[in-house]
């Protein structure tokens, strides 16, 4: 019966969750059998132990993971959450290109613009780029130097996230396609070795239309108009040297080429904006030459009677300088002796008529019901306006306020034309003769632009002469930063709140890799060193003691 006892009990431990140990201990007479015992010894079963070992392994993989994926979201790189990040933007001009570096932050979803101290700076070397038509890898020396002054105002530790762009204007878009494309493929190559975040087609040459709305945004940004009323913003008339645009809010309908809707915050804005390219001062300056010289090269005089070439715009006393001379051949061929047919109209009335007629040519051509300028769709004004760039230049040259009303700009440019060349050279020695001399005509053509074509009364206080708002630059440059950051961060906010496994799950995300591979690293590395560390060990059971030894092999 015992030993029947025995072997139940033996086999059920067998269906325990321990290991069974047997030992059978013997009486020293040997007689029965039935004097003998066996007795079971187990020891606890390491499986489970294993088990909750590896999934404490895991778990805590998992928890780092998790920990240090939320400190790279929220911490890592140049975009912690308020921290300053970069921008640059180069303004491809007509007469120079301009770099702008910016630095600004985001705050609950929005970029804080700040166009002051060391948030915001600028460079503009001379000539523009399409100066280099005839050897576009020239380009390329201005613009190494402009991006090595952007590099020394941006942290090198967030170049890599930092976007250059490059957005090139009037005078590039006067180029034939193929010379505006060798000398957009300089500028992409130097950006690309630049160290800072491009793409090819981040180097463009934008629109006028572009150009008129990115003015028109930093100029209600700085008046603090922007994503408010739009019957209370401000429009712009830009004067630049080979185009001139128009932008302002309008509730007139319009060609859709002329139509431009944009929005900021939660407003829309319909605009009118129309970039009049070779209506800018310097190409309608030029187009006087041309036209002058046409005129009278073409016109019918005897042969013994020397042609005088008269030009109303030039101050009294002036005389083709060799410069000048140069200038005027690439308009049109002139026979030997030219100069000494030269004569300075200095008349500011005829200078003005000249002007409005540069401005009127191509009028007969209007198939829309109302034209200024060209054959162009021009509504009527509404709302008050800035005007930028020469106009401002212009009236600052003169001695204008701001607010100065176009009749006082007739006075000044009726003094100035009117006056002796000899004199006007005195008074402002520091300024080259071709520099100089475009102020007659500049005092003439800006009276007839905002007021003969536009209709813009000349004691109308709407319209104010500025070149920054406040101490924000009126630069359109400017203008397409905020705009296209603005929607950048919209954009990404959007995403970030509705949609925010996109990130995650993106083809080039760095979230899914940390999220599948950091835990699994964790884990192998923690596997290997705890198998490393563990020794290996033997359990025998002490008689004499009574209990378990466990002893280390070797």
């Amino acid at each position: 019966m015992r030993r029947s006892h025995a072997r139940s009990r033996v086999k059920s431990s067998t269906k325990s969750d321990m290991d069974p140990i047997k030992f059978q201990i013997r009486s020293g007479n040997h007689r029965a059998s039935s004097s003998s015992s066996t007795y079971t010894f187990t020891k606890p079963n390491s499986k489970h132990a294993k088990s909750n070992l590896m999934l404490t392994i895991a778990s805590v993989s998992v928890l780092l993971g998790f920990l240090f994926l939320c400190y790279s979201i929220l911490f890592s790189g140049g975009n912690r959450l308020g921290s300053l990040r970069y921008s640059v933007v180069i303004d491809g001009g007509s007469t120079g290109t301009r770099v702008h570096v910016f630095g600004y932050r985001v705050e609950s979803g929005k970029p804080v613009f700040e166009f002051r101290g060391a948030n915001y700076a600028s460079l503009k070397l001379h000539p523009g780029l399409s100066a280099f038509a005839d050897d576009p890898d020239g380009a390329s020396v201005s613009l190494t130097e402009l991006v090595e002054f952007a590099k020394g105002k941006v942290p090198k530790g967030v170049w890599m996230e930092t976007e250059v762009r490059l957005m090139a204007t009037a005078g590039m878009r006067l180029l034939e396609l193929p010379v505006q494309e060798k000398i957009l493929r300089v500028t992409r190559r130097v950006l690309k070795s630049s160290g800072f975040l491009f793409r090819d087609e981040w180097a463009s040459v934008i629109s006028g239309s572009d150009e008129g709305v990115y003015a028109w945004v930093v100029a209600n940004f700085a008046l603090g108009s922007l994503g408010g009323d739009p019957l209370k913003t401000t429009g712009i008339v830009e004067l630049g040297g080979a185009s001139a645009q128009v932008t302002f809010v309008s509730n007139e309908p319009m060609p859709a080429e002329f139509s431009r809707t944009i929005s900021f915050g939660n407003v829309s804005y319909n605009l009118y904006s129309h970039s009049f390219l070779h209506f800018g001062q310097n190409a309608a300056h030029d187009k006087l030459w041309g036209s002058l010289l046409s005129r009278d090269h073409n016109s019918a005089v005897e042969p013994t009677r020397k042609r005088i070439f008269s030009d109303p715009c030039a101050p009294k006393g002036y005389s083709l300088d060799t410069n000048t001379q140069k200038h005027l051949s690439g308009l049109l061929a002139l026979e030997s002796g030219f100069s000494d047919s030269f004569h300075a109209g200095g008349n500011y009335s005829e200078c003005r008529s000249a002007a409005l007629t540069i401005l009127q040519e191509g009028n007969e051509k209007c198939t829309y019901q109302h034209c200024s300028i060209g054959s162009a769709f021009t509504p009527k004004l509404q709302g008050k306006f800035l005007a930028t760039e020469n106009f401002f230049h212009t009236s600052k040259f003169f001695g204008l306020g701001e607010k100065a009303w176009l009749s006082n700009m007739i006075s000044a440019g009726e003094r100035f034309c009117g006056e002796d060349w000899s004199k006007l050279r005195v008074k402002d020695p520091s300024l080259r003769d071709e520099d100089l001399l475009r102020y007659c005509f500049s005092s003439a053509y800006i009276v007839s632009l905002l007021h003969d074509t536009l209709g813009i009364p000349l004691d109308d206080e709407r319209i104010e002469f500025a070149i920054q708002a406040g101490d924000i630059p009126l630069d359109w440059a400017l203008g397409a930063f905020i705009l296209q950051t603005a929607t950048e961060t919209s954009q990404h906010a959007a995403i970030s709140n509705h949609h925010w496994f996109y990130d995650l799950f993106s083809n080039d995300s760095k979230t899914l890799r940390y999220v599948i591979g950091i835990p699994i690293l964790l884990t192998v590395l923690v596997y290997l060193v705890s198998k490393w560390r563990k020794p290996k060990l033997k359990t025998i059971y002490d008689l004499e003691k009574g209990r378990y030894i466990v002893t280390r092999i070797r």
